[in-house]
């Protein structure tokens, strides 16, 4: 295999080698304001080379397979100037069973596809015929070769597909986008139901409510708890543990959250986004609690941040990033949840996270897409919202966590989650 030629060619000058080459083909179909905007087919193909020299690390990337001696050469010359290396790489080891591959993928056509994104936008114009519908469906089926120095291999072949749909109402000065997707590593996806979902968040939105400021409660839908998120992902981020930015750094043990709260990094579900055997590194894949019953449990590292730290790689990858986050369900309905609020605000998306300092759980957007509730209903939309908070104060005070966890996305699954208080300010 060309990955064992170029960690041949790297170890004659290095003490640590490790390869990885990647290729892809991909299909996509997009629809924009109800027109069909494009149709085709891309490959992709990669090669990088990872090297330890003297101590210190250097890497090389290339598109040109054929550029065997050029990209290794490239590595070697780059450890020269890296920063140091506080591992080695992983010896053999099996991963885990997990399934990342579906043959039912691979003969879904561009034709199929176009299907699929006529018939959600066909269904929302049968709601509403002025909307402007945009759509789209996806797959790629991709390989990849891992190999190091230390003997460890491995190959995998992974496959994706994924749906959207979303749609512009334009009403005089108003101009409401509201959509719904989602995208596995499988064909099963009920195109049908995603559009149903997307009418479902346009229907609440008809009417625009008017919405007073003040400290309320506040119901985050499943895609709206990524709000809260952000700040978790940077804090349990091994490499921030170990600079001393993450608020979280010498907490593990300690109670950081209500404890109807537990967060899971869990690599190992079926056909998810983030799940596979190992990670970047050759590492092993393993689930990871984060968060159990409110206590801080474990950070994310990587190989090296794991050295540094002196701990242990938890199969992260590069950058010590989340896989699938999965968090456990309670016990309260939604629909209990919106039905046991007096006044409050439901939100769905937002705009400007992760601007500010975010790793300190801060934040403050603008409500992108949310509803007011009034007398235990969703009464309409609102605008011109800003909601600010911190998000360790917010797990603290959780009022209900919903008893069905739902894909937000392809790599967090959650329920929907209520906040007993957060600030909200309206014009």
């Amino acid at each position: 295999m060309i990955v064992n030629r170029l960690i041949e060619k790297a170890m004659r000058k290095a003490q640590g080698a490790q390869v990885t080459l990647g290729q892809s083909e991909s299909t996509n179909v997009s629809f924009e304001d109800d027109k069909l905007k494009s149709a085709g087919v891309a490959q992709s193909i990669g090669m990088s080379v990872k090297v330890i020299v003297d101590g210190k690390i250097g890497s090389s990337h290339t598109t040109d397979i054929d550029d065997v001696d050029g990209v290794v050469a490239r590595a070697l010359e780059a450890a020269a100037f890296g920063s140091p290396a506080h591992f080695e790489f992983p010896g053999p080891q099996e991963g885990p069973d997990v399934e990342i591959y579906d043959d039912a993928v691979v003969p879904v056509t561009k034709e199929e596809m176009v299907r699929i994104g006529e018939e959600m936008m066909a269904l929302v114009k049968a709601y509403r015929s002025e909307i402007l519908v945009s759509t789209g469906a996806g797959k790629s089926v991709s390989k990849s070769q891992f190999a190091n120095s230390a003997g460890m291999e491995h190959t995998s072949e992974t496959t994706s597909f994924g749906v959207g749909v979303s749609g512009q109402w334009i009403r005089g000065t108003d101009i409401l986008l509201a959509g719904h997707g989602f995208g596995w590593k499988k064909r099963e996806i009920d195109h049908a139901a995603i559009a149903r979902k997307a009418i479902e968040l346009l229907k609440m939105a008809e009417k625009i409510a008017p919405i007073k400021s003040g400290d309320m409660p506040v119901i985050f839908t499943p895609e709206g708890v990524n709000v809260l998120l952000l700040a978790l992902r940077l804090g349990f981020n091994g490499k921030n543990v170990f600079l001393g930015s993450s608020p979280l750094a010498g907490k593990l043990g300690e109670k950081i959250a209500d404890e109807t709260f537990s967060i899971t990094d869990n690599p190992l579900l079926d056909y998810a986004n983030g799940s596979g055997k190992y990670d970047g590194e050759g590492v092993p894949h393993h689930v990871t609690p984060l968060i159990e019953d409110g206590v801080a449990r474990n950070f994310l590292y990587d190989l090296d941040t794991a050295g540094r730290a002196g701990a242990k790689s938890t199969g992260n990858g590069v950058g010590c990033g989340p896989t699938n986050l999965v968090i456990k369900e309670g016990d309260t309905p939604y629909e209990e949840m919106v039905k046991n609020t007096k006044e409050g605000l439901l939100v769905h998306n937002v705009l400007g996270l992760g601007q500010g300092n975010p790793i300190s759980g801060e934040f403050s957007v603008n409500v992108q897409l949310g509803y007011k509730i009034e007398n235990g209903e969703v009464v309409g939309r609102v605008k011109d919202v800003m909601l600010a908070g911190n998000t360790y104060d917010a797990l603290k005070e959780i009022a209900a966590i919903g008893d069905k966890a739902e894909w937000a996305g392809g790599s967090l699954l959650t329920p929907a989650i209520k906040i007993a208080r957060l600030s909200v300010v309206g014009k």
